[in-house]
């Protein structure tokens, strides 16, 4: 964890996530998860670049059981978007930098 990025869990989900007034890519992720880790330093820089803009939280699913259930989380890292409390987009899988940038910009706008 970064002091960039926020820490959510399944208690404090609701109100940090789907009560958010700014979009937030929340990170569903795993110690042991080899493409977590991959991954994790993109998703840092996305949340300096974008900061007022975005908001990127990252949420253990070992830790939280309920929220990946909740979303349907099969796989990870599984990145979500949400927007005024919704669903906006889920990106399965790690992706090359560029791809996640280009991913975020396409649903930002």
């Amino acid at each position: 964890m970064s002091e960039n990025t926020i820490e959510v869990s399944d208690d404090t989900f609701e109100a940090k996530v789907l009560q958010a007034t700014t979009p937030v890519l929340v990170d569903f992720w795993a110690e042991w998860c080899a493409p977590c880790r991959q991954v994790a330093p993109f998703l840092d820089q996305l949340a300096v670049e974008y900061k007022g803009k975005l908001v990127v939280a990252k949420i253990n699913i070992d830790n939280n059981p309920s929220t990946p259930g909740r979303f349907g989380i099969r796989g990870i890292p599984t990145m979500i978007i949400f927007k005024n409390g919704k669903v906006g987009a889920t990106k399965i899988g790690a992706l090359p930098k560029t791809k996640l940038y280009d991913w975020v910009n396409e649903n930002l706008a």
